[in-house]
């Protein structure tokens, strides 16, 4: 088999400013400055870039949002902290190559006339914000950066992770979703009120593996990304696979390959006599069951069979696997996840815990089950973020998945099963492919 399309993992790390240099990096940029905004606008909506954080959101309609804003002040703002479990990518790409980020970072900046750029990520992010910040000044020093960029540090908490929580930690506030019908394109950062109006500062929130791609995009052209991927998702993603797979790791494939050459050619497949079960895309969408392996990873098609692509972290489960104990554990981490602001969702997030942990521990029954899953969906009522619907995602579609499993703990509980944590990625040992996991919060 042909190897995949790659450009946002090299096989070597890109050391230095030179070494980018000398591969094509900064062309898109040099392009770009020659270019209208309006063009280069049009460019990245014939490539057909959608952002590679979740929702698949057009690249090019989010900016033009904002360019065409009235209002004078605009803000850029990076999210580089990943903390969906299962996902390990952006960090990935840091490693191996921060310029391609910092390139699409500038180019975004000249498109929607920023003031300024930001850069958020967890302050666990050590190795990756060394990486940038020495990126930043070489790339300074070469005249490169034409819009000042900043590095932010926040918390380890999931909800950093969350846009509109990212603005409140880049204004020196806690990570805590804003209300959510402010979203970042209309309000801002640094906004202020005056007679209770706002004078907004409309800004940009793209992924980072979103802007990786843009540099690319400018220096090859929309028709060469086009030729990867699918008509509804263009291009490359680079997938985090872990769980019960052979050979876990960071892969970049081309859009629409079928989930099941990602577990069985990449991540090696499940330990001989043993058969997948469960596929989850992190915390955020439905599960997949193993009839659905040969659905193309792209934003339609994932759409279709009722799950989603999410950030391309997949964890997969074997037949080995209580599918109880992963509702629960999961439901918990949502729960201990949660800020606290939305009474719906963090009530929600601990009857859904409570109930389920019966089921595990030998107390529960249908009545229990009914519960979990009542709770789960009643979760995201009048909340401010999505978290309460990962939890409406996740708890009834294991349930409905897998009923005999749940009906066949009443009463008695788990026996005979290991317990499971919700792998949320701390770090990766790429020569031994090893992820090395946090399990986020202990306590509410």
């Amino acid at each position: 088999m042909a190897a995949p399309t790659k450009f946002l993992l090299p096989d070597k790390t890109i050391e230095s400013l030179d070494a980018y240099v000398a591969t094509g990096g900064g062309e898109g940029l040099k392009k770009a400055l020659k270019m209208t905004p309006a063009e280069v606008l049009g460019e990245v909506k014939k490539a057909g870039l959608r952002g590679r954080g979740g929702a698949g959101f057009p690249t090019a309609i989010k900016w033009t949002t904002i360019a065409h804003s009235p209002c004078p002040t605009r803000y850029m703002v990076c999210n580089a902290a990943e903390g969906e479990p299962g996902t390990f990518k952006d960090r990935t790409m840091i490693r191996r190559n921060p310029y391609q980020l910092l390139e699409g970072i500038q180019i975004a900046a000249y498109v929607i006339s920023a003031r300024k750029c930001f850069i958020g990520m967890k302050t666990s992010f050590e190795r990756e914000y060394r990486r940038l910040a020495a990126a930043v000044e070489e790339m300074t020093a070469r005249g490169m950066i034409h819009t000042p960029v900043q590095i932010v540090r926040g918390p380890e908490d999931y909800l950093l992770g969350e846009e509109r929580a990212l603005l409140e930690v880049i204004e020196g506030k806690e990570a805590m979703p804003r209300e959510a019908d402010n979203p970042p394109y209309q309000i801002g950062l640094f906004t202020r009120t005056m007679y209770d109006v706002y004078e907004p500062n409309p800004t940009d929130v793209n992924n980072a593996e979103t802007l990786s791609n843009v540099g690319h995009i400018l220096r090859e052209g929309a028709d060469w990304f086009r030729s990867m991927g699918t008509a509804d998702t263009p291009g490359t993603m680079v997938f985090t696979i872990c769980g019960d797979v052979q050979t876990p790791g960071v892969y970049e494939l081309p859009m629409g390959t079928p989930l099941r050459e990602l577990i069985d050619l990449w991540g090696g497949g499940t330990r001989p006599g043993r058969k997948v079960k469960a596929i989850y895309s992190g915390v955020t969408n439905p599960v997949i069951t193993a009839d659905n392996l040969d659905t193309p990873l792209d934003f339609g098609s994932m759409r279709k069979i009722g799950a989603g692509l999410g950030s391309g972290g997949y964890i997969i489960y074997d037949d080995s696997t209580c599918m109880v104990r992963v509702a629960h554990r999961y439901a918990e981490f949502l729960y201990l996840e949660s800020c606290g602001q939305c009474t719906s969702c963090k009530d929600g997030g601990h009857a859904a815990t409570i109930h389920l942990r019966k089921l595990v521990e030998g107390s529960g029954n249908s009545v229990d089950v009914a519960a979990a899953v009542q709770a789960a969906v009643k979760a995201p009522s009048g909340t401010r973020c999505f978290l309460p619907s990962e939890l409406a995602n996740i708890v009834p579609s294991t349930v409905n998945a897998f009923p005999d499993e749940f009906s066949s703990h009443y009463n008695r509980g788990c026996r005979d099963h290991a317990d499971i944590t919700v792998p949320k990625i701390a770090d990766y040992d790429e020569s031994a492919r090893n992820f090395i996991y946090t399990h986020g919060r202990t306590t509410p």
